[in-house]
C-alpha cells in the first residue's frame, strides 16, 4: 500500500545519465502508488533497450511505465510529439487518481512540460529528402548561409549542427515562416502545477564511475548484439537512434572502424561528456529545482 496519498500529484525527476533517476522514480512510485512517464529522448526507441538503460522487467513490475520503447528507430521523434504524448499520459494517470512521476535527462522535454512548446509544422517526406540532398550538395557552410538568409535568428546554432540547420530549412520550405518565429510564439505548459521538482546531481567523480561501470554492464548484457541488430537495419546515419551515445561507437566497431576495447572506451568518454552537458543545461535552466546528490535523497525529498 502506498505511504503517501498520490491523487493528482505531478513529480519531476531529472538529472544526467547514470545519476540514479530511474531508481528514484521507482522508489517514489512505491511510496505513492504512482505511475512513471519517460522524459528521455533515447528511451522512447524500441531499438535501444540496453543502450538507453531502459527499465527492465523487474522495474516494470513495480509500477506502470509510459512512453518507453514505443517508437521505431527509423522515426525522427520530436520533442513536440513527445509533449503531446506526455500530456495525454499524465491526464490519464491523474484520471486514475494516481501520481504522475516524470523522469529523464532530456532538458527540452522538461521545458515543454513547464513552459510549453510551439506548434511547429512537420515537413513532408519530399522536403525532408530535399533538405538532406541540399546539405550534402552545397556543404555545411553554404547551407548555413542559406538558412540564415531567411532565418537570421538561427545564428545561435552551432555551425556544425547539421540536424538543427536542416530542421530550420525544412520548416521554412514547408510553411514559408522561419523556425524562430514559431519558437518565439507563446506556448501553453503541459502541466500547470508540480508537487515536486527534483534534480539529482551526484558528485562528478562518483557519477563518472557509475557511467563507466554501467557501460561495462551494458556490454555484459548484450549491448553489442543490440548494436549489431541496429546496424543491420541500414538506417540513415543521421537518425537520432544511430547517433545515440554508445550505439554509434559500437556500430563503428562493427563497421571495422575501431577495435572493441577502443569503442567501449570512446563510448564511456562520450557518455561522460553527455553527462557534463546535461549538468550544465540543468544548472542554467533548472536553477530553482530542489537539488539532491543521490537516489536516497531524492526519495526522501517528496513533500
Amino acid at each position: 500500500m502506498p505511504d503517501v496519498p498520490s491523487s493528482g500529484k505531478t513529480i519531476l525527476i531529472a538529472g544526467p545519465t547514470a545519476s540514479g533517476k530511474s531508481a528514484a522514480a521507482l522508489g517514489l512510485a512505491r511510496m505513492t502508488g504512482g505511475e512513471i512517464v519517460n522524459a528521455d529522448a533515447l528511451q522512447v526507441y524500441k531499438d535501444l533497450e540496453i543502450l538507453s538503460a531502459r527499465p527492465g522487467k523487474d522495474d516494470l513490475a513495480v509500477a506502470p511505465h509510459h512512453l518507453f520503447g514505443f517508437v521505431d528507430g527509423a522515426t525522427r521523434y520530436s520533442a513536440g510529439e513527445w509533449a503531446r504524448a506526455a500530456q495525454k499520459a499524465i491526464a490519464q494517470i491523474h484520471a486514475r487518481a494516481r501520481a504522475a512521476i516524470i523522469v529523464g535527462g532530456t532538458g527540452l522535454y522538461f521545458r515543454a512540460l513547464e513552459a510549453g512548446l510551439a506548434e511547429i509544422p512537420a515537413a513532408p517526406a519530399d522536403i525532408r529528402d530535399a533538405a538532406a540532398r541540399r546539405y550534402e550538395s552545397i556543404g555545411a557552410e553554404k547551407f548555413r548561409e542559406e538558412v540564415l538568409s531567411f532565418d537570421p535568428d538561427m545564428q545561435r546554432l552551432e555551425p556544425a549542427d547539421r540536424q538543427r540547420h536542416i530542421r530550420a530549412w525544412e520548416v521554412y520550405m514547408t510553411s514559408g515562416t522561419p523556425l524562430s518565429a514559431f519558437q518565439s510564439a507563446p506556448a501553453a505548459p503541459i502541466v500547470a502545477q508540480t508537487d515536486a521538482r527534483i534534480l539529482i546531481e551526484p558528485p562528478r567523480e562518483s557519477l563518472y564511475a557509475a557511467i563507466n561501470a554501467r557501460f561495462d554492464d551494458m556490454i555484459a548484457a548484450g549491448a553489442l548484439d543490440e548494436a549489431r541488430a541496429l546496424y543491420a537495419r541500414a538506417l540513415a546515419p543521421d537518425l537520432p537512434v544511430m547517433k545515440a551515445v554508445g550505439a554509434g561507437e559500437l556500430v563503428a566497431h562493427l563497421k571495422g572502424e575501431a577495435g572493441l576495447e577502443d569503442a567501449i572506451e570512446l563510448a564511456k568518454r562520450n557518455t561522460r561528456r553527455l553527462a557534463k552537458r546535461q549538468l550544465t543545461w540543468f544548472r542554467h535552466q533548472a536553477n530553482d529545482w530542489l537539488r539532491v546528490a543521490s537516489t536516497r535523497e531524492a526519495v526522501a525529498a517528496l513533500p
